[in-house]
């Protein structure tokens, strides 16, 4: 069987009587924000736990922090790609397939990351191996939110789409934080920076079994209405316009080339990554270098920025509904705090580090609902038949930027001259750029 045979789309079937659709519609839409929360966490155990590791590596394989730079900036622009380009595929396939071979698939390169340090190469042979590996691994990441996207585009209608979706988002933030935590405990319990990388995959390969039982495709394919139908939620086009499937040229090119609303949330969500993998990326290896801080609290920092996005994800998403679906206003707000944060931890550099987790948890608990905003923004102006490709579009811009502070960032932080004061100067800057991007899209509502 073919790769394209094995992902197409579950076929609709007869559709079940009326009140028995009614009945098992609650909890089939349950299983799809279940299984999809616990799965895109979980990509993020076998996605971040690199960060954390960084120390290990620099004492293992000489990895300074321009060379790991160089390393992030090609991971970025892997993932970027693989989110647009698999997103695209993912629209066209199945779900309950399709996720789980992408985690199976990040599972390996986990495991090919942990072998590859493990058998005595030269340094800079088992660096370009690092880089080469973990950059499939992001690549092969991109199979991970728009199956997600999809799922939740499918199971819950536009006037849900905000609280649900910041409900669902709140799994990166389980997932990356306890990505670092648990990279950084696997480290200190088992004596090897390699458990830092086999134990999330292993962990990965679990999970994507449960998913392979629990996930399903469409409404359609279990014999259910289509939600609109479900929730009478038709604010434009009749109900038919819902379920028509794209071709590549609706896909790539009306929805996405030609739409300029996406280029301008694209073009904001650039900077809103750098403002997110600013300390996601460095933000361990920043307390290491300036604190002088150990794995467990390189690890708790990284805890700390994504747990304090849970509560302000749910909230934000819920008043983005309340104003119309002004993704771009609600977003333009929680960047403001974001800026005073980044500027105390540039007077903080030397100061006591219960002042950076504050200032962290204060970038999380603002960047995450932006970086939740604008991938809802995407299938706001698209369709749900699009939101992977769209979706993608506005990741790949995100990832690019998120490349850009990779590489810029890690080589700032090595110069005299420069260091992590204009390393916190410059992410302001980033930050002050996505402003004036998100005013242009102050008005801008789903389309429907």
């Amino acid at each position: 069987m073919s790769l394209n045979n094995f992902f197409k789309p579950a076929p609709h079937i007869e559709p079940l009587p009326s009140a028995e659709a009614r009945r098992r519609y609650p909890a089939l839409r349950w299983a799809a924000l279940e299984a999809t929360f616990i799965g895109y966490s979980s990509f993020y155990l076998v996605r971040l736990n690199l960060g954390n590791s960084a120390k290990s590596l620099e004492t293992a394989f000489g990895i300074d922090n321009s060379m790991m730079g160089n390393l992030l900036a090609f991971t970025g622009i892997a993932y970027g790609l693989g989110k647009f380009l698999l997103g695209s595929v993912s629209d066209r396939s199945n779900v309950r397939r399709f996720m789980p071979f992408g985690l199976l698939l990040t599972a390996l390169c986990n495991f090919a990351f942990a072998g590859v340090g493990s058998v005595g190469l030269p340094r800079e042979t088992v660096f370009h191996l690092f880089t080469f590996i973990w950059s499939l691994n992001w690549f092969v990441q991109g199979m991970g939110w728009p199956p997600c996207g999809r799922t939740i585009g499918h199971w819950f209608s536009i006037s849900e789409r905000g609280l649900v979706f910041s409900v669902w988002n709140i799994s990166h933030n389980i997932g990356g934080g306890l990505a670092g935590f648990l990279a950084g405990w696997a480290i200190s319990s088992f004596g090897a920076w390699q458990y830092a990388f086999v134990l999330p995959g292993i962990m990965a390969l679990i999970i994507a079994l449960y998913l392979s039982l629990r996930l399903r495709d469409t409404p359609q394919s279990v014999g259910l209405p289509p939600i609109e139908e479900y929730r009478q939620d038709f604010p434009q086009g009749g109900e038919q316009s819902h379920e028509i499937e794209l071709g590549t040229y609706d896909l790539f090119i009306k929805y996405v080339l030609t739409n300029r609303y996406l280029w301008l949330f694209a073009a904001a969500n650039f900077f809103v990554y750098i403002l997110r993998y600013s300390m996601l990326d460095w933000g361990p290896k920043f307390l290491a270098d300036v604190k002088q801080a150990d794995l467990h609290t390189g690890g708790f920092a990284q805890l700390v920025l994504e747990f304090s996005g849970i509560p302000s994800t749910i909230l934000m998403g819920w008043l983005s509904d309340r104003v119309g679906g002004r993704r771009g206003m609600v977003s333009l707000f929680c960047i403001l705090p974001i800026l005073a944060a980044f500027l105390g931890l540039r007077a903080n550099i030397d100061g006591p580090i219960s002042i950076d987790y504050l200032l962290l948890g204060l970038i999380g608990f603002f960047v995450y609902p932006p970086v939740m905003l604008l991938g809802v923004a995407a299938l706001d102006v698209s369709s749900k038949k699009a939101v992977g490709v769209a979706a993608g579009f506005v990741g790949l811009f995100g990832y690019l930027g998120k490349s850009a502070q990779g590489k810029l960032l890690g080589w700032m932080s090595i110069q005299p001259e420069l260091g992590w004061d204009a390393v916190m100067l410059t992410v302001v800057l980033a930050g002050i750029l996505a402003i004036a991007l998100l005013a242009l899209t102050w008005r801008i509502k789903p389309r429907g």
